[in-house]
C-alpha cells in the first residue's frame, strides 16, 4: 500500500506538469500586451519593449513556462498588475475560506444525501422514493444564484438568524453552504441510490437476508461498504468543483474565496493572478482525486488485495 501511495504521489507530477502548461499556454492566447500594463498607459514605444525584455515576455513561450515553474517552486508566480500584490500570497489568504466553505458544503450534502439516496433505494418504485427523485430533480435544476438570494431574503432579512453575506465566524457559513450543498446533496443523492439498487440485488445480499441478518445490518453492513466507491467518486469530485468554482456563491454572499478572486481580476484583466489562480486550483483537484483514489483502496478491499499482489 505504501508503494501504491507513493506512485500516485509520483504520478502527480506529469498531470500538474501538463495541466499548467495548457492554462499557461491558454491564457498567452488571450491577447492584450502585459508590457504595456505594467509599463503604464503613457509609456513610450522604447520603455514597453525594456519591459518585455526585462520580464521575458519575447522569449518563448516553452521558455517562459519553465521560469515560471521554477518560480512556482519556490512561491513566486509575479506580482498582480492591480494590487501589485504576489499572487500566491494573494490565493493562499483566499484558500482558508474557499476550504471552509468547501467542507461545509460538502458536509452538509453528505448529510442529507446518503441517508436520503439509501432511503429511497429501499422504498424503490413507492411514493417516498418517488418524493426522493423530487427533491433530487429540484436541487439539480435550481440555480445557485437564485437559492442563495431566496435564503439571504428569509432566513437574514426576514427571520434574522443568519448574515446576509461576508465571512464572520462559523455562523456566516451556513447559508453559503446550504446553497452549494443542497446541488450537491441531489447529485450524491441520486448516485446513492443508484449504486444502493444495484448492490441489494446481487446475491450475497439474498444470502445474508436467508441467514437471519437484520434488516439494518443487510443495508448499512453489507450493502453500503459495497456500493461506496461510485458514492466517493462523486463526492470527491464536488469537492474538487466547489473547491475551484463556487463564484456564484461567493459572489452572492461576498465570500471571500478563491473563485471570487479569479472572477474579480478576469474582468481586470490582471494575468498574473488569473493565470497563477487557475494553476494552482489544478494542482488542487489534481491532489482532491489522487486522495479519492488512495480511499478506494481503503474502502474496497478487492482494490487493496489488488494493488498489494501488484507490489
Amino acid at each position: 500500500m505504501i508503494r501504491f501511495i507513493i506512485q500516485r504521489l509520483l504520478q502527480l507530477i506529469p498531470a500538474i506538469l501538463i495541466s499548467s502548461f495548457i492554462i499557461f499556454f491558454a491564457m498567452n492566447l488571450t491577447g492584450g500586451d502585459p508590457a504595456m500594463i505594467i509599463a503604464g498607459d503613457k509609456a513610450s514605444a522604447e520603455r514597453i519593449e525594456q519591459v518585455r525584455e526585462e520580464y521575458g515576455f519575447n522569449d518563448p513561450v516553452p521558455v517562459q513556462y519553465i521560469r515560471y515553474m521554477a518560480g512556482l517552486v519556490r512561491g513566486d508566480m509575479g506580482i498582480s498588475y492591480v494590487t501589485n500584490k504576489d499572487v500566491f500570497k494573494s490565493f493562499m489568504a483566499r484558500l482558508p475560506a474557499t476550504m471552509e466553505l468547501a467542507f461545509a458544503s460538502v458536509f452538509f450534502a453528505v448529510l442529507l444525501s446518503i441517508p436520503l439516496g439509501i432511503y429511497t433505494a429501499i422504498n424503490q418504485n413507492t411514493w417516498k422514493d418517488n418524493l426522493g427523485m423530487v427533491f433530487a430533480l429540484f436541487g439539480v435544476s435550481m440555480p445557485n444564484f437564485w437559492l442563495g438570494l431566496i435564503l439571504i431574503l428569509f432566513f437574514s432579512l426576514r427571520l434574522g438568524w443568519f448574515p446576509s453575506g461576508g465571512r464572520s465566524g462559523i455562523i456566516s457559513v451556513v447559508l453559503p453552504a446550504a446553497t452549494v450543498g443542497l446541488g450537491l446533496a441531489a447529485l450524491i443523492t441520486r448516485t446513492t441510490r443508484s449504486a444502493m439498487l444495484d448492490v441489494i440485488r446481487q446475491d450475497y445480499i439474498r444470502t445474508a437476508k436467508a441467514k437471519g441478518a437484520s434488516d439494518r445490518a443487510v443495508i448499512y453492513k453489507h450493502a453500503l461498504g459495497n456500493a461506496l466507491i461510485p458514492i466517493i467518486t462523486v463526492i470527491g469530485l464536488q469537492l474538487a468543483n466547489v473547491l475551484t468554482g463556487s463564484v456564484l456563491a461567493e459572489s452572492v454572499f461576498a465570500w471571500p474565496g478563491i473563485a471570487r478572486l479569479i472572477f474579480d481580476h478576469i474582468s481586470k484583466r490582471d494575468t498574473p493572478m488569473v493565470t497563477g489562480s487557475i494553476i494552482l486550483c489544478s494542482i488542487m483537484m489534481c491532489l482532491v482525486n489522487t486522495v479519492v483514489d488512495i480511499i478506494y483502496a481503503f474502502v474496497d478491499p478487492r482494490i487493496k488485495a489488488q494493488y498489494v499482489r501488484k507490489g
